[in-house]
């Protein structure tokens, strides 16, 4: 007896981040040296208030890099089913969100602006919700995801 339970097709759409960990630590490392022979040379020269503002460049930078590995921790699970697609979202400081769709009933649509050669928003359309899927994705990456998704949801019922 089929449950409606069997994969049929299933894509995990995460950030990308091209930073590594050692690269924070030696990005941060090299940006504190910086500072500090900067901050250094400006008491020297008795400009002590620059000193400060080199600290705050540091802590600036340091908040910026953290606020980046945690959109990193966002995720997007699309799976297929015979019978439906299920949209599974984590986002940090959330909790996990779920959307389900039945297969015969939902659409795929890219806003595409071909005269500009622009590419917008990826949805999941059906009885009235748009739900955008994949924002976080470059707009080549949303085009690719796109033609999967409507290939995906084409093939027949197994």
């Amino acid at each position: 007896m089929d449950t409606g339970n069997s994969k049929a097709w299933q894509a995990t759409l995460t950030p990308h981040r091209s930073l590594t960990r050692q690269g924070f630590l030696a990005v941060m490392l090299m940006v504190v040296a910086v500072n500090f022979v900067v901050g250094g040379l400006f008491v020297a020269l008795g400009a002590w208030p620059v000193a400060g503002f080199a600290g705050l460049d540091i802590l600036i930078i340091w908040w910026a890099f953290r606020a980046n590995f945690a959109d990193a921790r966002q995720m997007e699970r699309i799976s297929i089913t015979d019978h439906e697609l299920i949209l599974d979202k984590v986002r940090k400081d959330k909790a996990q969100e779920q959307q389900r769709f039945v297969r015969r009933w939902v659409r795929v649509e890219l806003e595409e602006d071909r005269e500009r050669e622009l590419i917008g928003r990826l949805l999941l359309v059906s009885g009235g919700r748009r739900v955008p899927v994949g924002e976080f994705l470059a707009p080549e990456e949303r085009k690719t995801l796109a033609v999967a998704l409507k290939s995906a949801l084409a093939i027949p019922h197994i």
